[in-house]
């Protein structure tokens, strides 16, 4: 069983910054793909982004490509969404993900691409 633990959110104003943090357990950490999603308040959670095992591959919402910047440090079992520009519509519960699975492809895109879910930490973006 791989725990899934997320920090990091919290109020911001628009514009402004904030890094998410989430941990990962489980020794083969190096191995997993992981993922961030979003679920705002009345809507259908939603992909944000996603990172290959390796760190070389990535993928990116249309909504947050060229603000959001997913990254992992595999020797802390750590995974980084850091937001810029943020917008009032970012505001959602963020949710990461991680699969134990090397592949890469569009699943990763999807909430079945991932096997484990953390439970959530608050953004909220006033304006």
């Amino acid at each position: 069983q791989v725990q899934v633990v997320e920090s990091g959110g919290g109020l911001v104003q628009a514009g402004g910054s904030l890094r998410l943090s989430c941990a990962a357990s489980g020794r083969t950490f190096s191995s997993y793909v992981m993922g961030w999603f979003r679920q705002a308040p009345g809507k259908e959670r939603e992909f944000v982004a996603a990172i290959s095992w390796s760190g070389g591959s990535t993928y990116y919402a249309d909504s947050v490509k060229g603000r959001f910047t997913i990254s992992r440090d595999n020797a802390k079992n750590t995974v980084y969404l850091e937001m810029n520009s943020l917008k009032p519509e970012d505001t959602a519960v963020y949710y990461c993900a991680a699969d134990p699975t090397r592949g890469w492809g569009p699943t990763r895109r999807t909430e079945r691409g991932y096997a484990y879910w953390g439970q959530g930490t608050q953004v909220t973006v006033s304006s």
